[in-house]
C-alpha cells in the first residue's frame, strides 16, 4: 500500500484492510495540517492552529489517534521535521510509539527531540552547531516536506538552500551530526537525491541526474584513520530502463521512497509520466500521473482477511 497524500491512496495488491478504515481523521481540507510522513503503519502529522502546534500519530489500520503537544524549543515559527517508529507492543491491540522532532534554529543550530508513548513525556532537548563554512545570506532551514529516512538506528533528513547537508540523528544514542552530500551533487534541490540503504548496509545515497537520465547510487564508508567519505557505487542508465528518447523528457524529480521495500518513485518530465523502481532487481510499474510534489510510501504489516 503506497500513500501519496493525506487524502489520496494508492493500492498495490493485496489489499486487505477495509477502505473505511483509511477514513482520514481531520478534516481534509485543514490548510494548517503539514503532513510529515509515515513508517511502521504510523502516519505523522502536525497541526497548527490560533498559534498551537500539535502532532498527530494515526495508525489507520486500527484506528487509533494520539494527539501530542509540541515540546518547548518548537514553536509555529520553526521548519519543523519529524518521524515516527514503532516500538515494543503495549498493552491489548495498542501499539507503542516514539515521535522524533528536529528543526533548524536562527543561530545556527539543528536541534531535536523524542516522544515516548511508553511514558507520554517528551526528553530533553538535543542540540549540535551548524558548519561554520554555511552561507550567510542562505539560512540553513530543515525541509518539511521531504520524509525522513531511516536507515538502521539513524534517522536522516535534508537541509534546503545552497549548501544542503543531511542531518543524522541517532534514535539510540540520542546524538545529532550533519553530514555533507558528495562533492558534484547539486546542493540546490533535494528533490534530486534521497537517502537511503547502501548497497551490503550502512548509510546510501540515491542522486539523479536529470542532465543525462541517469541514477547514482552512493555510500558512506568510514577509512582506518576514521575519516568518512562518498563512493559511488552502481550508475543506472534509466533512458535505457524506460525506453525514452532522449526529446521525449525533460528532466528527473524523486518523489518519495520506500524505505523498507527500496523502491524508488520517480517523475519523468516531458509527458512521460511517474514510475515505481526496485533498486534491487530494476523492476519498473508506471503509474497513474498525480500533481503532488511528494509522495509518502505507506508500509505496514496486515492480516489476511481483518
Amino acid at each position: 500500500m503506497v500513500t501519496k497524500s493525506t487524502s489520496n491512496l494508492l493500492w498495490i495488491p493485496p489489499n486487505r484492510v477495509p477502505e473505511g478504515r483509511f477514513s482520514f481523521p481531520v478534516d481534509d481540507g485543514d490548510r494548517h495540517l503539514i503532513f510529515l510522513g509515515c513508517r511502521h503503519g504510523f502516519l505523522l502529522m502536525l497541526h497548527t492552529f490560533q498559534g498551537t502546534l500539535e502532532l498527530l500519530v494515526w495508525d489507520p489500520v486500527s484506528g487509533h489517534k494520539h494527539p501530542i503537544a509540541a515540546p518547548p524549543g518548537f514553536d509555529v515559527k520553526s521548519q519543523i521535521n519529524g518521524a515516527v517508529l514503532r516500538t515494543a507492543l503495549g498493552v491489548g491491540d495498542i501499539q507503542n510509539f516514539q515521535i522524533v522532532l528536529l528543526s533548524t534554529k536562527v543561530e545556527q543550530r539543528v536541534i531535536a527531540c523524542v516522544y515516548s508513548s511508553e511514558t507520554g513525556v517528551w526528553g530533553n532537548l538535543i542540540t549540535t552547531p551548524l558548519p561554520p563554512n554555511v552561507s550567510s545570506f542562505y539560512p540553513f532551514m530543515i525541509d518539511p516536506r521531504v520524509p525522513s529516512v531511516l536507515v538502521g538506528n539513524s534517522l536522516y533528513v535534508s537541509f534546503q538552500w545552497k549548501s544542503s547537508r543531511i542531518i543524522e540523528f541517532d534514535v539510540g544514542r540520542k546524538s545529532l551530526a550533519v553530514i555533507p552530500l558528495p562533492v558534484g551533487l547539486d546542493p540546490m534541490f533535494s528533490r534530486y537525491f534521497s537517502v537511503m540503504r547502501a548497497e551490503g548496509g550502512g548509510l546510501g545515497l540515491l542522486s539523479v541526474s536529470k542532465s543525462d537520465c541517469s541514477a547514482q547510487l552512493w555510500k558512506r564508508k568510514t577509512d582506518c584513520d576514521g575519516v568518512s567519505s562518498w563512493v559511488l557505487g552502481r550508475t543506472i542508465d534509466l533512458d535505457k530502463l524506460f525506453s525514452l528518447h532522449l526529446e521525449n523528457r525533460r528532466g528527473l524529480q524523486i518523489l518519495g521512497f520506500a524505505e523498507e521495500s527500496n523502491v524508488v518513485f520517480l517523475r519523468v518530465y516531458g509527458s512521460v509520466g511517474v514510475f515505481m523502481i526496485q533498486l534491487d532487481s530494476l523492476q519498473l510499474k508506471k503509474l497513474p500521473e498525480i500533481n503532488l510534489l511528494r509522495w509518502h510510501p505507506f508500509e505496514s504489516v496486515y492480516a489476511a482477511g481483518i
